[in-house]
């Protein structure tokens, strides 16, 4: 026969134990337990809201990185939000300066991978001669970010300076959108290198924006995916093309945390996608939907696809809020909507000239369907 348990004998010396452990670990937490309660010094939740408020917020951060054979570690930091709205102009555009050039960030990143010879970065960084590196490199040790060892030697970031600078490339990745706002202002302010010479009072052609979007369900056409196209023109300028292609995909893109929408919409240079372009007579560069959405006062995209609708809205090409998902379908297709920016171009859509130019596609491209409503 087994031997009977005392199983309420058991519970009392685990709890003993327990008890026992709890005393071991609070011997070991420097400043422990008082007898008077835990840690009567930590503020509590309610303290840190008010300090934070008092402060108009609080920004945390921390971090570790991989350096060498070893793992550098930051214990968790944080700076007042009225600490940093204050600091001093001119002292923080220097250290923005100081990285505000392309090649000096590529050298940063370089050494922040491993530690560099001269030699080495010039190669590696394909610059033409170690003249215009040392030029960078004199600039970027003038503000403390990096240094050499010594004559000759490889050159590192000084690991004081690694958390900062990983920390300003994180907000220049969250902020890299604001360099595609930029080219689309610039396009705007340059409109005759994509729209060719301007007609009447120096103004352009605003169908041209319209045959670019055309572009884009045409080529959806010649690759098996389209056979009807709506234009719809509206009393205050504005015009729709609608197709039952396949719907622009909404996912997002691996490692840039934007949409493969948002970068159609918004990257003039289209590297990461391939989409139609036109050439206008005179220009010195195609206008993709891209330019179309930077040329534009506003401009809507509705989405039919994998059985959502989504809308994005663009004013002169920036987006006014993130996708939203507006509807349910059955059906594919890609919806534009836009109204040609009045300062760039005069008058508006005419409509025996689109109806034209649907008649021409038509003929070249018998078995697309396109309906002109007025």
């Amino acid at each position: 026969m087994s031997e009977k348990r005392d199983f309420g004998a058991e519970l009392d010396w685990l709890k003993e134990q327990l008890l026992q452990l709890q005393a071991q670990m609070m011997k070991q937490q420097p400043g422990g337990r008082s007898s008077g309660g835990a840690w009567a010094a930590q503020p509590q939740p309610g303290e840190q809201l008010d300090a934070a408020n008092e402060h108009g917020g609080m920004l945390h951060y921390a971090g570790s990185f991989q350096h060498g054979s070893g793992t550098l570690k930051w214990a968790p930091q944080e700076r007042p939000i009225s600490e940093l709205t204050k600091l001093d102009s001119e002292k923080g555009a220097k250290i923005i300066a100081a990285l505000g050039h392309k090649q000096r960030l590529d050298i940063l990143r370089a050494i922040i991978e491993e530690p560099r010879t001269g030699a080495e970065l010039v190669e590696r960084l394909n610059m033409g001669t170690t003249g215009q590196l040392y030029h960078h490199i004199k600039a970027l040790a003038g503000a403390d970010l990096l240094h050499q060892e010594e004559r000759g030697g490889t050159y590192s970031v000084p690991e004081h300076r690694l958390l900062p600078i990983l920390l300003l490339l994180a907000a220049a990745k969250d902020l890299s959108e604001t360099s595609d706002y930029l080219a689309m202002s610039e396009a705007r302010e340059r409109a005759g290198d994509y729209l060719g010479n301007p007609a009447a009072q120096g103004k352009h052609d605003p169908h041209l924006l319209l045959w670019a979007v055309l572009e884009n369900s045409i080529l959806e056409h010649e690759a098996g995916f389209c056979s009807e196209l709506h234009l719809f023109l509206h009393d205050d300028r504005s015009i729709t093309a609608s197709d039952n292609g396949r719907g622009i995909p909404t996912r997002a893109l691996e490692g840039s945390g934007k949409t493969l929408l948002h970068t159609v919409m918004t990257d003039l240079e289209q590297l990461a996608v391939q989409g139609a372009v036109l050439t206008a007579p005179g220009s010195a560069r195609g206008i993709n939907i891209a330019v179309v959405n930077a040329m534009s006062d506003w401009l809507q995209v509705d989405i039919q696809r994998e059985g959502t609708i989504v809308r994005q809205q663009y004013r002169h090409g920036i987006p006014q809020h993130p996708l939203l998902t507006v509807g349910v379908t059955c059906e594919t297709g890609t919806s534009v909507t836009f109204l040609p920016d009045q300062e760039l171009f005069e008058g508006g859509f005419d409509l025996s000239r689109v109806k034209a130019r649907c008649e021409e596609l038509m003929r070249a491209f018998p078995k697309l369907a396109i309906r002109v409503h007025s």
